[in-house]
């Protein structure tokens, strides 16, 4: 009976066979399909990491082209706000009550409102102190004893930073000590002959 069923036999064992390595090449190609599950996974998040700082370069970008507008017309304003001081400063003294007078000093504090409501302020250039070349910008040097070299002794043109980045240096007058001037012997000879 043994004999009978080898044949049986044999074809379940070439079945199993089979089926062994139908299951090794499915295994392998499991194994295929999780490696190229990994590599796409991989992709995708580099991909949405690259996408993710486009977003923040290119919000960062915007930022930065509006900061330069902005500060571009604020040194328009600025400039305004100059020549407005300059001519309210020479407004005849009779005329310091009138409705229109008031009504441009009301149009400059409007417009130095609106230049701070955008972050801008105005540097403290102060006399008597030390020039600072990073809001300073010395356009005059006055010889002077009465103050250290190098301190500020008078202010020429207001400066201006927008939040914490210089717009405008202020323009100022610095003091340079006098130097003792020293006899040549030339003038020693000539007063010695006198």
């Amino acid at each position: 009976m043994t004999e009978d069923r080898q044949p049986e036999i044999q074809d379940i064992a070439d079945q199993i066979e089979e089926d062994t390595e139908d299951s090794s090449d499915l295994e392998e190609r499991l194994e295929e399909a999780e490696r190229e599950r990994d590599q796409f996974r991989t992709l995708a998040l580099r991909y949405k990491a690259d996408l993710e700082n486009y977003k923040k370069r290119a919000a960062s970008e915007l930022d930065e082209t509006r900061e330069r507008a902005n500060a571009q017309l604020l040194l328009k304003l600025i400039g305004l706000s100059d020549d407005f001081n300059r001519a309210l400063d020479y407004i005849p003294e009779d005329t310091s009550g009138d409705g229109w007078v008031e009504g441009l000093r009301l149009t400059q504090r409007s417009m130095e409102n609106v230049m701070q409501t955008e972050g801008l302020s105005r540097i403290e250039a102060a006399i008597g102190q030390p020039f600072d070349v990073y809001e300073h910008e010395a356009v005059f040097f006055e010889p002077t004893n009465e103050v250290d070299e190098g301190t500020v002794v008078r202010v020429v043109r207001n400066g201006y930073k927008l939040r914490n980045r210089v717009l405008r240096a202020a323009q100022v007058s610095v003091a340079q000590a006098i130097q003792p001037q020293e006899n040549t012997e030339t003038e020693i000879q000539d007063q010695e002959a006198r």
